[in-house]
């Protein structure tokens, strides 16, 4: 059948608008089996990577693997070394140090690997009915009723009173015990039914069960608090005053899978933001002797507002970024006013059970690519960073020229909510900065879901930025 010619309106169309386009159109020859391949080391960095400090673990026995060293003040670095710091098992930059003087900038990948969960209270374990639980301080925003009834494991850290410390994981290994939330039964919730979706489960009910034996044939109180301290204490060498200086959290169970008939998309616990922080630690390893110096990012608290002497307003990332340039000479100022930024974080993908939500002509959707957002922020721009013209223009012609499937976005509905990344605080240091990531469908969620192709692009977005 021969091709028909277009007509003059068929073919202004096609030179002047936007043309969306499922991103499985755009692949090149063999590129489904990378997609693939990319996505099964993914799943396996979410199961390893629960929280920020598993992340950290995991990310240096790569590093490591892959030639990287700890970076050490006044240390000689030349074109091609690799470095990282570590801070406080929390947090991680990693560089790779580029052939131009970092007076010509830096390229920067910045991720967060903190996820919201259910943190331990200070004095958490109680009992009340021949029942053992855990008091919880919820971390991040969450809808709250999503935590109950579903299988929680348990992680983390315990400093004993000798100073010892104590990893903790349970809940994930075969055999393990795992532990829960409770809920009302629909019989007996009338009242319940009644309340707003924020009520339904209030904060002070994310209680987590931990156990009902009583300890011993004794008459007694506190018999099955003392039954659970007992296994503690043999396991862990615990006292109960550990708890004070612990870092415990309750996350989900579950481990990364392939959802739906044609394994497309991956369903796991806390892929915002360890989608994108995958993205940019794997990108990162591959490089070689890169013509722009190269780092990466992963930060701590950036669900709570990137606070703290971990997340993205401390002076660690200075630190890291003048302990680079001094080794060169070059003044910290010199290095950030011609550097790049691509805050990489997740997008809200359109759902279409909830199209109340989105503004259809503006949202991200699964398979159509990596997510450039100008500005996130909420309602009128509120603790956004907007990205000049000139900067999305860069980052379309860096995306074109390197086969990256991409689109641009914004959270959803202008006055429905918002969110903030990273992004302001680096553009706060003078560096040029703009939002890119995955989108996510049920974000911040004890299960989320992304697609593999849209994981796959902001990986491939990361190479770009960082063969730039």
């Amino acid at each position: 059948m021969e091709n028909k010619e277009l007509t003059l309106a068929q073919q202004k169309k096609k030179d002047l608008f936007i043309q969306k386009t499922n991103g499985y159109d755009k692949l090149a020859d063999g590129e489904l089996a990378l997609i693939t391949e990319y996505c099964e080391g993914y799943k396996t960095f979410l199961d390893q990577g629960k929280t920020e400090r598993e992340c950290v673990d995991y990310a240096i026995a790569l590093a490591e693997a892959a030639g990287f060293r700890p970076l050490v003040r006044g240390m000689e670095l030349k074109p091609g070394d690799k470095v990282y710091a570590n801070n406080r098992g929390k947090a991680l930059n990693l560089a790779v140090i580029g052939k131009k003087s970092l007076a010509e900038g830096a390229v920067i990948g910045a991720a967060h690997i903190d996820s919201p969960r259910l943190d331990l209270k200070q004095n958490p374990l109680y009992e009340d009915k021949e029942m053992a639980y855990l008091k919880t301080h919820y971390y991040g925003g969450i809808k709250k009723y999503q935590w109950a009834t579903i299988p929680l494991a348990l992680h983390g850290v315990v400093i004993l009173q000798d100073g010892t410390s104590v990893a903790v994981r349970i809940g994930e290994d075969p055999g393990d015990p795992q532990f829960t939330v409770g809920d009302l039964l629909p019989h007996l919730a009338a009242d319940q039914a009644k309340r707003t979706m924020g009520d339904i489960i209030t904060a002070e009910q994310l209680n987590i069960f931990v156990g009902s034996q009583p300890f011993d044939k004794e008459e007694g109180s506190d018999r099955v608090k003392l039954g659970i301290l007992s296994i503690l204490h043999e396991k862990y060498g615990m006292v109960e005053e550990d708890f004070l200086s612990a870092e415990l959290m309750a996350v989900p169970a579950a481990k990364a899978v392939d959802i739906g008939l044609d394994r497309s998309v991956i369903g796991a616990y806390g892929q915002d933001d360890r989608v994108c922080s995958y993205a940019c630690l794997k990108a990162l390893l591959e490089l070689d002797v890169p013509e722009t110096t190269a780092v990466c990012v992963l930060a701590d608290k950036e669900e709570i507002g990137s606070e703290g002497v971990s997340g993205m307003q401390s002076a660690f990332f200075d630190t890291f970024m003048e302990d680079l340039c001094d080794s060169q000479k070059v003044p910290l100022r010199a290095c950030y006013e011609k550097a790049f930024c691509l805050s990489a974080d997740v997008s809200a993908a359109y759902d279409p059970n909830f199209p109340e939500a989105y503004e259809v002509r503006n949202s991200a959707f699964l398979n159509y690519g990596v997510c450039i957002s100008k500005y996130t922020g909420a309602r009128g721009k509120s603790g956004a960073s907007d990205a000049s013209a000139e900067l999305v223009g860069k980052v379309r012609r860096l995306f074109a020229e390197n086969g990256v499937v991409w689109q641009l976005a914004e959270l959803g509905k202008t006055d429905q909510g918002g969110g903030g990344t990273v992004a302001c605080y680096m553009a706060n240091r003078n560096i040029d900065t703009i939002d890119a990531g995955v989108p996510v469908l049920s974000m911040h969620a004890p299960f989320e879901t992304t697609s593999k192709l849209d994981c796959y692009m902001t990986y491939k977005a990361m190479k770009a930025l960082y063969n730039s």
